[in-house]
């Protein structure tokens, strides 16, 4: 991905609080029309729309469609590893992996359409966030893993492999925003929240029962 950057606004040195606020505007508006209709099928004019906004004056903020749409996924992707970043090798582990589980669960919970289409992305391969996957997420979950490890050496954890730890919490996790439809489709008397609800219990009971030492 470039690194340089996608709006216009953030080309001066200090944003005015307006410029932050009409970039957000623009930035969830877009989330929807490129949610419902993809990168391709989304237009600019469709985007202005659900702004509220003339064309021209989203183009002020960004120069084009794809720099909307790499704003967007950066911008989850700053969401999303919020609460990995916060994993603290001085916590307890029980603590800190309970916490984490419950952020990201509250992610998909609250942040459906971000996950659906973050999860898209990767899916065609990640041509927009390639170099942001081999390098801040790669270098974030090197971090953590080295924090799982050195738990496990302190006979904290047992010594599992970290890296696969941390996948199958995003997978058990963005599953309740990425197969919402299919979740719907399987549990059909029970709403999203109470779906989510009900998944914190079993998911960390699982998790924790399979990592701390008996």
């Amino acid at each position: 991905m470039p690194t340089s950057n996608t709006s216009r606004a953030r080309q001066t040195r200090k944003r005015t609080r307006i410029q932050v606020e009409k970039e957000e505007k623009i930035l969830d508006g877009a989330l929807e029309i490129f949610s419902r209709y993809g990168y391709r099928g989304a237009t600019v004019d469709q985007i202005a729309q659900a702004c509220g906004m003339s064309k021209p004056n989203l183009l002020y903020y960004f120069r084009r469609k794809h720099d909307i749409y790499v704003a967007v996924l950066r911008r989850t992707l700053t969401m999303w590893l919020q609460p990995l970043e916060e994993i603290s090798e001085d916590g307890d582990p029980a603590e800190e992996l309970t916490r984490y589980i419950a952020k990201k669960l509250e992610f998909s919970r609250t942040n459906p359409q971000e996950s659906r289409l973050f999860a898209s992305e990767i899916i065609q391969g990640a041509p927009q966030l390639r170099e942001v996957l081999e390098r801040q997420v790669h270098d974030l979950v090197e971090q953590k893993a080295a924090v799982l490890r050195t738990w496990a050496a302190q006979g904290k954890i047992i010594d599992v492999d970290p890296c696969h730890l941390i996948f199958m919490i995003w997978a058990t996790t963005q599953h309740y925003a990425d197969f919402e439809s299919q979740i719907a489709a399987v549990l059909p008397n029970r709403g999203r929240d109470e779906v989510i609800d009900d998944a914190y219990a079993p998911l960390t009971e699982i998790f924790l029962r399979g990592i701390l030492p008996r």
